[in-house]
């Protein structure tokens, strides 16, 4: 893994931490990862940002 490859998309983290504090807590690591690391949204990350969505 390169070191470009280490760094998490802005885009990605400025829209996890725009989502309200009850979402995030309910947010676990592994879907953060998966989110942070894949093009795709997990479907239970999905389910849980779904109404959250800006864009």
């Amino acid at each position: 893994m390169t070191e470009e490859d280490s760094k998490p998309d802005p885009e990605r983290v400025a829209f996890l931490r725009a989502l309200p504090l009850e979402v995030k807590q309910a947010i676990t690591r592994e879907e953060v990862d998966f989110f942070m690391s894949s093009g795709e949204i997990p479907e239970s990350l999905y389910k849980k940002i779904k109404d959250h969505q800006s864009r």
